[in-house]
């Protein structure tokens, strides 16, 4: 059964404010009423962040929103939603973070090809002002170059 919707809610602060090094593709642990709303594209991830709580990966302050046609059995807005990895990924993120300024952002949210939600999250660390207006330079000729070719 193969699953049509296309379900991409992105975090587009993630590239401007962090330095993404390495990408994880992970599950999460949904209510019923939760991966309805997302298939409905009414979910958030651009303020949220991840971190461990006793050796187990979270996504912390994700919103999704309620399920119209939920009764009282609708999930909370923002619940720490538990992600699943491999234990051999959840070691390895755990031994990275422990570094210094390293943190993990995800940077998308969507429905796989099975109809299962998936979030994409990287380790990466953060961007200091001067980087950040090196990447608005950079966005700005990219932006004048491709003007000039589209003019001739």
């Amino acid at each position: 059964m193969k699953f049509q919707n296309k379900v991409n809610i992105l975090n587009r602060k993630a590239r401007f404010n962090y330095e993404l090094l390495d990408k994880y593709e992970a599950g999460l642990v949904l209510y019923g009423t939760e991966i309805k709303s997302i298939r409905e594209g009414k979910a958030s991830i651009s303020e949220s962040f991840c971190q461990f709580i006793n050796e187990e990966l979270y996504v912390i302050n994700m919103t999704v929103e309620e399920y119209f046609f939920g009764t009282r059995y609708n999930h909370p807005i923002k619940r720490e939603r538990k992600l699943l990895l491999q234990k051999k990924e959840i070691n390895k993120i755990l031994r990275k973070t422990k570094e210094t300024g390293l943190t993990i952002v995800p940077t998308r949210l969507y429905i796989n090809e099975k109809g299962w939600a998936k979030i994409q999250i990287y380790i990466a660390r953060g961007k200091k002002l001067f980087d950040k207006r090196e990447s608005i330079k950079q966005r700005e000729t990219k932006r004048n170059i491709d003007r000039l070719v589209k003019k001739y």
